[in-house]
């Protein structure tokens, strides 16, 4: 559950600008509610505590406009091939953990689910406003038909690599590569986390 330090009206005119819904605080040491995306905000003296299942659809509104680069983790949970799935992504910049989430994505396969977290954190990174990004997951497959060095014959998988390539031309830069699992274990843990709570 994000905390964001802020002046909290600041934090309601950028949400209000981004189409976000309010409501009154509804004890006497909350200043008000909001709804934007999958995610809630509650407003309190100097903070926000963003909640829901993608909190960075707040988050990454309030926080302060990036630059420069970022490594993006992705990683897709499936149980079963196709069965229930989930996605999990970490933000990681020069400061740390700039953001990170996993949620419940319904049925798929394994390689849907894993395109579906890269898509994911694409977008997350793009809201936060970084030039660069430098992804990093452990499927070797995504990475190299992202790459173009594999073809992608599944139409549902070509269909989802050309959101990723939509993505990632905001960026000014960008690479992709293939790591061990254990050097995507947080990406992962989020991603089984979001499954487990389903």
């Amino acid at each position: 559950m994000p905390v964001i330090e802020c002046d909290v009206e600041d934090a309601r005119a950028r949400l209000r600008d981004a189409g976000a819904a309010f409501q009154d605080g509804k004890a006497e040491h909350e200043r008000w509610h909001a709804d934007l995306g999958e995610a809630h905000a509650v407003a309190y003296e100097g903070k926000v505590v963003v909640q829901g299942s993608r909190p960075a659809d707040i988050t990454s509104v309030l926080a302060s406009e990036q630059s420069g680069r970022v490594h993006a983790y992705f990683d897709g949970a499936c149980r079963g091939n196709p069965g229930p799935s989930a996605i999990g992504w970490v933000l990681v910049d020069g400061d740390g953990i700039v953001d990170e989430g996993g949620e419940r994505i319904g049925r798929a396969t394994n390689n849907q689910a894993e395109y579906e977290a890269l898509i994911r954190v694409l977008e997350v990174a793009d809201r936060y406003g970084y030039d660069e990004v430098e992804v990093r997951g452990d499927s070797q497959l995504i990475v190299k038909q992202v790459k173009g060095a594999w073809n992608t014959n599944d139409p549902e998988l070509r269909e989802l690599r050309v959101r990723v390539h939509e993505l990632l031309e905001r960026f000014d830069d960008w690479s992709i590569a293939h790591v061990p699992r254990e050097v995507n274990d947080r990406a992962d843990d989020r991603a089984n986390e979001a499954l487990d709570d389903g």
